[in-house]
């Protein structure tokens, strides 16, 4: 088996380029991700309503909520089978690959079960406006039905990111946003349903897992994924779970704590739940920097240090965090100027309630974009945690920072004045409170050494 096929080993060559090489296709992944999801709220909005709009872009959060936990958990084999592929340990490596996509199909039919299950319950508690929340049940229950994809997806291409390669998932994911894309306009103009752009989306999703595991099962890599392999391997099951659990503990209370919130603006009503959902699809487009250099980072902390290249793992995290910082702000400073312009693409402006719906999405969008810069930090840093074996860090400070004391201040915000720009302010505190403790950690803790001495 060859150690280098299909595979990018960044413990060689140039740390800004091998970050660089690694970043730009998940950039560009997340970018048509990105592009396919906002499809879905721009070609609801105008096919069938602002209304139904609202029943679609009000989703991020709730699915955030249910999902975010087993793809976080999922992300502690991408930090296991990195540092064993840096170390060039290949039988620890397959072991943890089949050991992860095992586990992520069983959490994938949970996940699908207790979704459709209890969305209603949810959307009610969330407070999901009467008019709205028929249409909403049934864009979920249809999206959950087909989450099963979604969870097999993250696994897959977290492990072809564990090892350097990060293209492949790149050619999938286009080839799935085109075709919800496509299937997003033939479905709404034949059956004019939101439930027609979740089927869209769940369609798009399992031909993306049927293209990851094509690739998985190839022989002669380093992950080809046998099925008569795939077992629970306790070892390895219980070293995936002490990386991914904090991380899934983390995104789940940052979950709960974005719910909470779009509990909270749909208290303002439907107009304001389409403007926000429509500020949510743009936002993603900031996250684009953010979110390919962490996982790069991630991965080329994890190599690095499994391969005892210290020196390297710092510089290339210096340098990870600095372009990341820059290219979020850059993207705000863009939002913030063309946010009328952005926010109207997403709107039906022949509906009586466009020019209020617009006026709420560019509030929120000029209240936050400017601090995308800390954003950012803060997901770098938490990357090179995870890369380092340490993601009990980042999730003790999303866990107190942006869960409990986002929560506090929300509460006491809307106690005080029922304002919505008091909840936008939620984002950019949080953000900066976070980024402070972040930095006070990198500078001052050892997490070069921290994974062999079993320290945070």
């Amino acid at each position: 088996m060859s150690r280098a096929a299909q595979t990018v080993d960044m413990t060689l060559g140039d740390p800004k380029k091998r970050i660089l090489a690694f970043a730009f296709p998940i950039f560009l992944s997340q970018l048509f991700q990105q592009c396919y999801n906002a499809a879905d709220t721009l070609i609801v909005g105008k096919i069938i309503g602002n209304e139904a709009q609202a029943a679609v872009s009000s989703s991020g959060s709730l699915i955030f909520l249910f999902i975010s936990f087993f793809v976080g958990t999922g992300a502690g084999a991408g930090v296991v089978i990195s540092r064993y592929f840096g170390a060039g340990d290949e039988k620890k490596v397959s072991r943890a690959v089949h050991t992860a996509v095992l586990i992520s199909g069983i959490c994938g039919i949970v996940l699908s079960f207790a979704g459709t299950l209890f969305v209603p319950t949810v959307l009610r508690w969330m407070g999901t406006p009467d008019n709205v929340l028929p249409q909403s049940i049934e864009y979920f229950r249809v999206y959950f039905i087909g989450s099963f994809a979604s969870i097999l997806y993250n696994a897959c291409t977290g492990v072809l990111n564990a090892v350097g390669d990060s293209r492949r998932p790149l050619y999938y994911l286009i080839f799935s946003s085109v075709l919800n894309i496509v299937l997003d306009v033939v479905f709404l103009l034949v059956f004019r349903r939101v439930a027609a752009a979740a089927a869209a989306t769940v369609i798009s999703q399992a031909a993306s897992v049927l293209l990851c595991f094509r690739q998985l099962r190839k022989k002669g890599t380093v992950y080809c994924l046998e099925w008569q392999k795939l077992r629970l391997d306790r070892a390895m099951l219980r070293e995936i779970l002490r990386n991914g659990l904090p991380t899934g503990v983390q995104n789940s209370v940052i979950g709960f704590a974005n719910v909470l919130v779009q509990t909270n603006i749909n208290s303002f009503g439907d107009m304001a739940m389409s403007a926000c959902g429509s500020y949510s699809k743009l936002e993603g487009f900031a996250f684009l920097p953010i979110t390919c250099f962490s996982m790069a980072l991630a991965t080329f902390i994890g190599q690095n240090l499994g391969a005892k290249q210290y020196d390297r793992a710092r510089s290339g995290a210096r340098f990870g965090i600095w372009t990341s910082v820059i290219m979020a702000e850059v993207i705000g400073v863009l939002m913030y100027i063309l946010a009328p312009i952005l926010i109207g693409l997403f709107i039906n402006t022949g509906e009586a309630s466009a020019a209020e719906i617009l006026a709420i999405g560019v509030l929120q969008c000029r209240t936050i974009s400017l601090f995308y810069c800390l954003l950012s930090f803060s997901h770098c840093i938490a990357g090179i945690c995870r890369g380092a074996g340490k993601a009990v860090v980042p999730m003790i400070i999303m866990l107190s920072v942006w869960c409990i004391f986002r929560i506090i201040y929300i509460t006491a915000a809307m106690h005080i004045s029922h304002d919505i720009v008091l909840l936008f302010w939620a984002y950019p505190i949080t953000w900066t409170i976070s980024s402070v403790i972040y930095l006070i950690y990198y500078l001052k803790s050892d997490w070069i050494h921290a994974f062999e001495r079993g320290t945070i």
